[in-house]
């Protein structure tokens, strides 16, 4: 067995495959794309990689089986799939996503063709792993996936725990020794054991201080939204999406200091646009809440126009509606597992918070923000709030 130091989990002791698929190039090249994309612009410390992550995703995953009495061909399987659930990731990971998705219509977790075309998918053969199954669990598919996808899957254990200690801040601290020991299945689901309803509260929590405070910092929202652009770009003018999807963190900020140069380097530097507007969900009319891709490039158009600015100079930033996946994990109480958002009057107060943390953003450069602003008001009806 292959020990590594993790600064996170202390030592992770490694299975033949998994020691093998570590040196595959599908999982180095996760050395190469960091966890945290545009917010280490904000946390300077956060230079943590999808390669420590994967790592941390598996021991997790392997004490939760061990706690589950898991064994065997079906543990082995699982256990590559923890390691191997990033490599569909793109450069700069969910800040390109989109983009992806468009282009491809794949998800991160679809990596079933890309398996096949790399060199994990051979080491996995080798171990008598199936690729397809291996796949599958990666895309949180049957019992066994739930594990490594879902609301209560080592993944999300693992980023919060690991995000909080490489930012400094606190808030995303769980205790995940106690949630992978007190899985268990009911039913096919995967559940928390009785007794866990503060534990599940504590998860939910984490993830909603995290959100607010690291993911969805505005800096970051800011730089995403110009490196969604400035890929964009960069497909528009002739790479490859195949090419693209398959590029590192550095890769992609050459290609755009040379494609798209505007933005390029503004992101190099960080050079970010401003926000020209901030505002609450209760300030946005709806139909403005519901634009899609298509309609927010529209109204960039429109906004520029009204201000006299090249459509380049402004970005409108419409996030999703505020949502709580980890609201429906399930916990056990008086015998009966229940959905957490059931058996916690916390997560009614949570979706209230989150609600009210929802920004619709719209940026450009420093010398255009107050036209911007105005122009913004005209053609879609929100004001701009001072941030």
């Amino acid at each position: 067995m292959k020990a590594i130091k993790d600064s996170v989990h202390d030592y992770i002791t490694l299975d033949p495959a998994a020691a093998d698929l570590l040196d595959t190039d599908a999982v180095q090249r996760l050395r190469h794309i960091k966890q945290l994309s545009t917010v280490r612009l904000v946390y300077p410390s956060a230079s943590h990689t999808r390669f420590e992550h994967s790592l941390g995703v598996y021991h997790l995953a392997s004490r939760a089986l061990d706690s589950l009495g898991i064994e065997g061909d079906r543990a082995r399987h699982v256990r590559a799939a923890a390691l191997l659930h990033d490599v569909g990731h793109g450069p700069y990971g969910h800040q390109t996503e989109t983009v992806i998705e468009r282009h491809t219509g794949q998800h991160h977790d679809e990596v079933g063709d890309l398996l096949g075309r790399t060199d994990a998918a051979d080491v996995l053969e080798f171990h008598d792993l199936d690729p397809d199954r291996v796949a599958a669990l990666v895309r949180g598919e049957g019992e066994l996936g739930q594990l490594v996808s879902g609301e209560l899957d080592v993944d999300r254990m693992d980023y919060l725990v690991r995000d909080a200690h490489h930012t400094g801040v606190p808030y995303g601290t769980i205790d995940h020794e106690r949630l992978v020991r007190e899985l268990r299945y009911s039913d096919g689901r995967l559940v928390l054991e009785e007794g866990n309803v503060r534990t599940a509260e504590s998860l939910l929590l984490a993830r909603a201080l995290m959100d607010a405070t690291v993911y969805r910092h505005h800096v970051s929202r800011i730089a995403g939204a110009m490196l969604e652009r400035a890929s964009e770009r960069l497909i528009a003018s002739g790479i490859d999406v195949g090419t693209f999807r398959r590029m590192a963190d550095h890769d992609l900020l050459v290609a755009l200091r040379e494609d798209v140069p505007e933005l390029g380097r503004r992101i190099e530097y960080r050079d970010l646009y401003k926000r020209a507007v901030w505002a609450e969900l209760g300030d946005v009319p709806a139909d403005v809440v519901e634009l899609d891709h298509a309609g927010e490039r529209a109204a960039e158009r429109d906004i520029a126009d009204v201000a006299g600015v090249d459509d380049r100079d402004v970005l409108v930033d419409v996030p999703g509606r505020p949502t709580f996946t980890e609201a429906a994990s399930r916990v056990v109480v008086n015998g009966v597992p229940q959905r957490l958002e059931d058996a916690s009057e916390l997560v009614s107060g949570l979706r209230a918070a989150q609600r009210a943390g929802w920004r619709m953003g719209v940026y450009a450069p420093e010398e255009h923000v107050d036209e911007v602003a105005a122009a913004t008001e005209a053609v879609l009806g929100v004001r701009a709030v001072a941030p």
